[in-house]
């Protein structure tokens, strides 16, 4: 989608508020004994509230108000009965149409800590710190693309920019996950934004495009992953752990807007 009035301008932020309030809700509740199942519930009341609709369900029937992704599941986890554990890494991935304009976002944290415990150095010194250390890694890729989102610039300078975090941080990019186009379906052109940089890829960022960019960095040096039994799931097949952060934003000619940070 390309921005042309200041109402897709409102109606983007209003559906990236209410996508960015389910996924802190959601945040927010987990600990150790919760269901993903009783998380998704959160996240799918939050968007009744804002009047969202959940964008997986409407657009592709999907078996969730929204994807909960544990452990080596990189993406797309059907929300299910089982209680997550003290040490689990987890990512909720909310997206939603809200009067016609889509957003979408996602975040992850470990059971057991606090959201954006990655952020506190002196967290990082607990029996988690590995984990949070991925966390922390992830987070700073998707800054790092973000920062590169100006109109003009090639699309493959994203994931150039993910690269680097990953490689300097020791860990591997999930290649066949990516970010894409959004505003009023929930994928759109430019689709496949890479986090890696591919040089065959010439595109340009426009000014009021609409991006859902989410890098995936991966410990055990996965670079794809692979569909699970249940034709949703996305997994690692080496066993290591993935995180992921997202964000919904508009390019302008400096920084983008971002509309799912509350």
């Amino acid at each position: 989608m390309i921005v042309g009035s200041e109402a897709d301008i409102e109606g983007l932020k209003k559906a990236g508020r209410a996508v960015a309030a389910a996924r802190e809700a959601m945040l927010l509740a987990v600990r150790p004994g919760i269901t993903t199942l009783e998380l998704d519930r959160v996240g799918e009341r939050v968007l009744a509230e804002h009047g969202a609709v959940s964008a997986p369900r409407k657009e592709y029937d999907f078996p969730g108000a929204t994807c909960i992704s544990v452990n080596r599941c990189a993406a797309h986890g059907i929300p299910n009965a089982r209680p997550l554990q003290e040490g689990d890494i987890v990512n909720v991935d909310v997206s939603a149409a809200l009067n016609g304009y889509y957003s979408d976002t996602g975040a992850t944290m470990v059971v057991g800590t606090s959201p954006g415990a990655h952020r506190n150095a002196n967290v990082m010194a607990s029996a988690h710190m590995e984990k949070l250390k991925l966390l922390a890694a992830s987070e700073k890729a998707l800054y790092a693309a973000l920062s590169k989102a100006k109109a003009g610039a090639k699309i493959s300078e994203l994931g150039k920019a993910v690269m680097k975090v990953a490689r300097d941080s020791g860990y591997s990019v999930i290649r066949n996950l990516t970010g894409h186009g959004i505003g009023l379906k929930l994928h759109e052109e430019p689709e496949h934004i890479f986090s890696y940089p591919e040089p065959r890829d010439r595109r340009l960022l426009k000014r009021g495009m609409v991006l859902a960019i989410e890098p995936f960095l991966a410990t055990g040096g996965a670079q794809y992953v692979e569909e699970g039994d249940d034709g949703w799931a996305l997994l690692l097949p080496d066993g290591g752990f993935v995180s992921q952060f997202e964000h919904t934003v508009i390019v302008t000619e400096s920084e983008p807007i971002i509309l799912t940070k509350l």
